[in-house]
């Protein structure tokens, strides 16, 4: 799914208007009456108080085309108009109007924190102070309103976009309205999938709200969702007269003294991921571990005795290399993944200590092969990236990172955004349950195992992020949040594929 910017946004408006032959007011009426739509299908008419926020822009105007239509359908509505202005868009002086109309209980105009209405727990919320156009902190007493809806405890059902929330950019210092539900028009923004913002959305829905499809299915986006139906164009499936050659041979390079476990999750996480051959390379003293816990996998090691790989030799012609998990940052393995990457001319996936070697050798950067995949922790990116003031800014780092060497970078958080040709590739499954060891070793190796079968690197990075959520989000049906491990993600990676294609059984007609 295309997350447009907020310049997109406003063009798909326009495209909206001249290929229909409508005034803005018009599309106005089509946005609030879907979103009245979506209360109306939930209430059923309940006795609900209601109270309605408006700004005095285009966002106030489509809470007030809500709040008409919740009047017309005999609701209890309140409905206040934040005067943080007096400059009023033409659209919401249009809805005032037919507002108007239809009640005598015109809306109450907020100008200091001494007009604020008291909000109880058991009200319902609808905040439209602010659009997708704020760019700047709002004034203190509206934020202080903003405070005051969140420490209600009321159901908050935001319009569009949280109010006090930018859609290009983060507003530090600044209160935002925390919603129940962003009930946002036609596609959801950047915004929500970033740490520093989307802290503030407990969960989110789209309304199409019938924006031009010409415009929606020509216009090209930074930014993309990766969900199910993107998932399932990029699967391959596999042909009936094939062998474990078909489908490649994986080298996965991982393992020191005490961190055996993550060169295991990463050699069971690249076989469920559908590789052909796969061959772990570790310590001497990781063999009867390898080959006890894994034994579909063939196991070669250090020629030294040590508790770290002190030097890189593998007589083998892989597809593909993922090295780092559990690595360690020996002087001497360093040294053994320097000297690695001089000769190296396959494809990698990197992870973990491999980033850490990176970052504290960034020389060593030049020597990757070109579309290499980096799989980085926040502090494994920083490292590399350098700090940032703000998710914006880090994102604008990741991708001059991604442009100088070539890279492929799986910035693994909430929402792994892949960063690669100035495009961001938002995923959308995965859960808190994932917030534990191991996880990101089951990754490397499930996108090993995706490069291994022949996807390229940029779909691996994408597909390989997706599935791997998805086998989480299916897991914690069976172990809750707290009981989720990484190798419980390995077990249900099958699932993961084969969940791309099953369809929900439809419920039966009442």
């Amino acid at each position: 799914m295309k997350i447009l910017s907020k310049d997109q946004i406003y063009a798909a408006d326009k495209a909206t208007e001249q290929a229909e032959a409508i005034p803005s007011f018009n599309l106005m009426e089509r946005a609030g009456g879907y979103a009245f739509q979506y209360i109306h299908q939930r209430l059923q008419g309940q006795p609900v108080q209601i109270k309605i926020f408006c700004g005095i822009g285009n966002n106030g105007g489509d809470g007030l085309v809500i709040a008409r239509n919740l009047v017309e359908n005999g609701y209890s509505v309140k409905t206040y108009i934040v005067n943080y202005s007096e400059n009023r868009s033409e659209d919401f002086l249009n809805a005032l109007e037919e507002l108007k109309k239809k009640t005598t209980k015109w809306p109450e105009v907020l100008k200091s924190v001494g007009d604020f209405p008291e909000i109880a727990p058991e009200d319902l919320v609808v905040d439209c102070i602010f659009g997708i156009g704020l760019n700047r902190p709002a004034d203190a007493w509206v934020q202080q309103l903003f405070r005051l809806i969140n420490e209600s405890s009321a159901y908050t059902l935001a319009i569009d976009i949280p109010s006090g929330m930018a859609i290009d950019r983060i507003i530090p210092d600044s209160d935002i309205v925390r919603a129940t539900v962003v009930l946002t028009f036609q596609t959801p923004k950047l915004v929500f999938f970033l740490p520093q913002s989307g802290k503030y959305i407990n969960n989110w829905e789209v309304l199409d709200i019938g924006l031009d499809r010409n415009y929606l299915n020509s216009v090209k986006t930074k930014a993309q969702l990766i969900g199910k139906t993107e998932a399932q164009q990029m699967y391959r499936p596999r042909q009936k007269f094939s062998h474990k050659g078909t489908y490649g041979h994986a080298l996965l390079i991982a393992g020191s003294y005490g961190k055996m476990g993550a060169a295991v999750l990463s050699n069971k996480a690249c076989l469920s991921s559908g590789a052909g051959l796969v061959t772990a390379y570790s310590t001497r003293q990781g063999l009867p571990i390898l080959q006890t816990s894994v034994p579909e996998v063939m196991v070669v090691t250090d020629r030294h005795n040590g508790d770290f790989i002190e030097e890189i030799q593998v007589d083998l012609d892989p597809d593909v290399i993922g090295i780092g998990p559990g690595l360690g940052t020996h002087k001497s393995t360093q040294k053994a993944f320097e000297d690695f990457l001089k000769v190296n001319e396959t494809p990698l996936v990197l992870d973990a200590d491999a980033l850490n070697i990176l970052s504290e050798n960034k020389a060593l950067l030049d020597l990757l092969p070109k579309y290499s995949i980096l799989t980085p922790h926040p502090k494994e990116l920083e490292r590399l990236i350098g700090d940032w003031k703000d998710d914006f800014e880090k994102l604008e780092k990741a991708e001059a990172f991604s442009a100088k060497y070539d890279c492929i970078l799986v910035c693994k958080d909430a929402h792994t955004i892949v960063v690669f040709e100035g495009n961001y590739y938002v995923n959308s499954s995965g859960n808190p349950g994932m917030a534990t060891g191991g996880s990101g070793d089951v990754l490397t190796g499930v996108l090993t195992g995706l490069v291994a079968q022949g996807y390229d690197p940029l779909t691996a990075a994408i597909f390989g992020s997706f599935i791997h959520g998805r086998a989480a989000d299916i897991a914690i049906n069976h172990t809750g949040y707290e009981g989720l491990t990484a190798g419980v993600i390995v077990e249900f990676l099958g699932q993961a594929f084969l969940d791309l294609f099953h369809e929900p059984e439809k419920q039966p007609q009442k």
